[in-house]
């Protein structure tokens, strides 16, 4: 079946709007490294746009009507964003879901030791990563300490030029021969995974003298101390801002596009759309790269407890109407797909493969081997799909996530499926994926964006 490049379709104003558009996700992938770092980006854009607290409106009990935009924060991690609708809200919604945390490592609880006269952090690694990628490379520090009184101080060191950066150190080639003799999966162990953070002494100590002056530089120049550690959420990703990739700046290689080039175009849809007729939302969650879990992932109750507030505050209180508000959704599971490499072709099937430039994704079901833990959705939403794209002229096309008994992954649908409405995955090739840095098409970006605008706004199409 034959693919259509995106960028064939483009005339020098839709150029300079690709770009344009490839630019802001740079600044945003930039200021948001950690789903915590996304939501507060998200508030700010929303709140500009006309956006509300719904927990202010909760407390003051303010009734809920058609044409309001609403916000909910969920523990700062995960955010939902309401365009309320002239139709009855219980008729449906139309859903983009993306998730903001990506691959990564972890700082432990209590991490902090040395070793001749070198401190270190010990990690934990978070979501599936290839751990050789992340050795003998610029790593930043993000995430928050959280002090017994309560205090929250933010840190974020190593993406500024003036900022120290740390790194993850690995074994000379001359002294390799055994490491380079085991498979990829050994070659660096998750417990060899440790932060370098320091290894200047207290002049004069001997014993753990780099300890002693890494703890007063913390304390003097952060604001906690090592004890802190214990209430801390520290990620480790890679220092360096995103950038445009070849000659041409057709691409961005940056890291955390998984899943952030589907947040951040769902974000901009959902800003752009305005009066609607059926409600629109935008879901951007939590710990989907570790199964979805905890009360900031789409497992936990908190958006089917925010949908139940919005209808209190609209008069219909009913656990009833809840629940037929979430079935009669529909919604786009807004997530990657692995887009075809040349370098690795044994990996996909290329008729079935997603190619960087030729549009946003559908992946009608994911899962792994025989689509265990898939969603699979129906032929009868696939033609609706179909529909609406074609509609609006949007350049799309269709994958499976690499051969039969190779590929496979997990998204957010089918968890929302478990509500009864209607899932597809949906989002942007990517290269190099869950890598430290990975590498999209600006026309995919492009397109993705003017999916979930037309998905938004279809309104009366049936299915």
């Amino acid at each position: 079946m034959e693919r259509k490049y995106a960028w064939h379709n483009y005339d020098e104003q839709t150029l300079q709007d690709v770009m344009s558009l490839g630019d802001s996700y740079r600044q945003f992938l930039d200021n948001g490294k950690t789903e915590r770092e996304c939501v507060v980006q998200s508030v700010a854009v929303a709140k500009e746009a006309g956006y509300v607290d719904l927990k202010e409106l909760i407390k003051s009990n303010t009734p809920i009507k058609a044409g309001d935009k609403i916000y909910y924060t969920h523990m700062d991690k995960s955010i939902a964003l309401f365009n309320i609708g002239t139709d009855d809200m219980d008729l449906g919604m139309n859903i983009l879901g993306a998730h903001i945390d990506s691959p990564r490592i972890d700082v432990k609880q209590n991490p902090q030791y040395e070793d001749s006269n070198l401190v270190f952090w010990d990690t934990h690694y978070y979501g599936g990563i290839k751990k050789y990628h992340w050795v003998a490379i610029p790593l930043a520090i993000h995430g928050v300490v959280v002090k017994t009184d309560g205090t929250r101080i933010n840190i974020n060191i190593g993406d500024k030029e003036t900022d120290p950066v740390f790194c993850i150190t690995d074994l000379l080639p001359h002294l390799g021969q055994e490491q380079m003799q085991k498979n990829a999966a050994k070659v660096i162990e998750g417990e060899s995974l440790d932060l370098l953070i320091g290894s200047q002494p207290v002049k004069g100590e001997e014993k753990e003298g780099v300890t002693k002056f890494i703890n007063a530089l913390l304390e003097k120049e952060y604001g906690f101390v090592e004890r802190d550690l214990l209430s801390a959420e520290l990620e480790i990703v890679p220092a360096g801002k995103a950038r445009d990739m070849g000659f041409d700046r057709s691409m961005i290689i940056a890291y955390g596009q998984d899943d952030r080039v589907c947040a951040y175009t769902s974000l901009v849809a959902m800003l752009e759309v305005d009066k609607v007729k059926r409600t629109t939302c935008c879901l951007l969650v939590d710990k989907e790269e570790i199964g979805s879990v905890g009360a900031t992932g789409m497992q936990s109750r908190f958006f089917e407890n925010v949908v139940a507030e919005i209808l209190t505050l609209m008069g219909k209180p009913n656990s009833v109407n809840v629940r037929r508000t979430l079935e009669n959704s529909r919604m786009l599971s807004s997530d990657v797909s692995a887009g075809y490499d040349p370098l690795y072709a044994s990996a996909f099937e290329k008729k079935n493969a997603s190619y960087l430039g030729m549009g946003v994704v559908f992946n009608k079901f994911t899962g792994s081997r025989g689509k265990a833990g898939s969603n699979d959705a129906n032929a009868e939403y696939m033609g609706f799909i179909r529909r609406v794209m074609e509609a609006n002229n949007v350049t799309y096309q269709t994958a499976e996530l690499g051969k039969v008994d190779l590929g496979g992954g997990g998204t957010i649908a089918y968890i929302m499926a478990l509500y009864g409405m209607n899932v597809i995955d949906c989002g942007v090739a990517v290269l190099s994926m869950h890598a430290p840095w990975e590498v999209t098409s600006k026309a995919d970006i492009y397109e993705a964006k003017r999916c979930y605008v037309a998905f938004l706004n279809a309104a009366d199409e049936t299915i």
